[in-house]
C-alpha cells in the first residue's frame, strides 16, 4: 500500500513512533558515516578501500537524494520548504552527486555541509538520549560548535591541500588549524597560502569572535535560569522544573500542589 503525502511527511518528521525513530536514526547514522568517509579519504589508504568507500558514499547520497525528493513531494507548501534552512542544507549535501557528471571542482566543497544535516535532530532530546531541557541545550551548543568547525576544516582542507599538501596533509591538520584560528590563538605553525584559503581564515576568525561568546553566553543564561527553579512535577503535562514561587504550570496552566509550588 502506497503511503500518502501526509503519512510520508509524518514519518519523515516524527520522533515518537518506532517507524519515525527508525527513519530519523537511520538518516542521522548515514550523515555520520558519510562524514567519516570524507575524513578517511584525506588519509593515505589502500586503493581497494578507497574504491569501497566511494561506492558506499554514492549509495548514501542516493538515499539522501531520495529522502530530499520525498520531503519535497510531501511538503504542504513546496516553495516554503525549498527556501527553508534545512532544505538548503539538504540540497547542498546532494549537489556534488547531482553535478558529478560535470567537471565542476568547486562543487566538492559543498559535501562538507552534510554534517549540518544533523542540526535537524539536535532539538530532539529523544535522539540525544538527554532527559532534561538544559542537557538538550548544552548538547545543541556543543554540536553547533563542532559542526561549524568540521565544515570549516573540510573547506580549508579542500582548498589548501591541492596547493599546500605538506602543511594541510590530512583532515586532522585542517581541524587543528580551524580550532586554533577560531579560538584566535594563532600559533602560526599552519598557514594557508591561497587567496580563498586566507578568505576562509578571515571568516573563521570572525565566526569564532561572534559565535563562541554568544553560545557560551546562552549556556550561562540557561544555567542561571535553572538555578532559580525547583523540581516541581506537573501532574498534567509532566513538566519537571518550575519557578520557585510558581503556583501554575507554565506549560499547560494546571495548578500545582501547594507543597510543590512554594
Amino acid at each position: 500500500m502506497l503511503l500518502s503525502r501526509e503519512r510520508t511527511d509524518f514519518y519523515l518528521k516524527d520522533l515518537e513512533t518506532p517507524a519515525g525513530k527508525v527513519v530519523s536514526l537511520t538518516i542521522a547514522g548515514l550523515v555520520l558515516l558519510s562524514s567519516g568517509i570524507f575524513v578517511l579519504e584525506t588519509y593515505n589508504i589502500p586503493e581497494t578501500l578507497h574504491l569501497y568507500l566511494q561506492l558506499l558514499d554514492k549509495f548514501i547520497v542516493v538515499i539522501f537524494t531520495i529522502e530530499y525528493g520525498l520531503r519535497l513531494w510531501s511538503a504542504e507548501n513546496k516553495v516554503k520548504y525549498l527556501f527553508s534552512f534545512y532544505s538548503i542544507i539538504d540540497l547542498m549535501a546532494i549537489l556534488p552527486f547531482l553535478f558529478g557528471i560535470a567537471d565542476i571542482s568547486f562543487i566538492r566543497l559543498l559535501r562538507w555541509f552534510r554534517i549540518l544535516r544533523l542540526l535537524r535532530f539536535i532539538d530532539r532530546k529523544y535522539l540525544l538520549g538527554v532527559s532534561t531541557e538544559d542537557g538538550s541545550i548544552f548538547a545543541r551548543i556543543l554540536f553547533t560548535l563542532f559542526a561549524i568547525i568540521f565544515v570549516y576544516s573540510g573547506l580549508i582542507y579542500q582548498v589548501e591541500h591541492p596547493v599546500n599538501p605538506d602543511v594541510f596533509a590530512t583532515f586532522l591538520d585542517a581541524f587543528y588549524f580551524s580550532i586554533v584560528t577560531m579560538t584566535t590563538v594563532g600559533f602560526g605553525d599552519v598557514t594557508p597560502i591561497s587567496e580563498f584559503g586566507r578568505f576562509l581564515t578571515v571568516l573563521m576568525i570572525l565566526t569564532g569572535i561572534a559565535l563562541i561568546p554568544w553560545q557560551v553566553g546562552d549556556l550561562i543564561r540557561r544555567l542561571v535560569k535553572t538555578a532559580n527553579q525547583v523540581e516541581t512535577i506537573c501532574l498534567g503535562c509532566g513538566l519537571v522544573f518550575h519557578d520557585i514561587d510558581a503556583q501554575f504550570c507554565k506549560r499547560c496552566g494546571r495548578k500545582l500542589k501547594p507543597e510543590q509550588g512554594l
